[in-house]
């Protein structure tokens, strides 16, 4: 059998239409029974399951409607992060750094307090 990486598009069509088919039969469901837990029509499950493709949302209500929502773990896993991503978390969890303010004058040491005008 062809791998999946080297089928196009229609092939891989018509093949998840074929797998999706056999648990549906695997499960000893007809056409209408599936069509019901899904919630779509009918005529909707047949051009599936002849590989004439749906939307995402389609798949989804199918996937779900045979409890098969494990082959969909691959694409739930969390990604790796990226270097780039890693490196800009670091930078958003280092301490800001705030300028320091000029060092103080501190006034001139006089043993007696005297208005500026007068002489000691």
């Amino acid at each position: 059998m062809t791998q999946p990486e080297t089928l196009t598009e229609t092939q891989l069509e018509e093949l998840i239409g074929k797998r999706l088919k056999q648990h549906r039969l695997g499960q000893n469901l007809n056409q209408t029974e599936l069509a019901k837990r899904a919630g779509l029509a009918r005529r909707t499950i047949t051009s599936v399951e002849n590989g004439n493709g749906c939307t995402l949302g389609t798949l989804i209500r199918l996937v779900r409607a045979l409890n098969i929502e494990h082959t969909f773990e691959e694409l739930m896993k969390p990604l790796p992060l990226s270097p780039n991503a890693i490196r800009q978390a670091q930078i958003l969890a280092e301490p800001t750094r705030k300028y320091a303010s000029k060092p103080r004058k501190k006034p001139p040491e006089t043993g007696d307090w005297v208005w500026g005008d007068e002489k000691p």
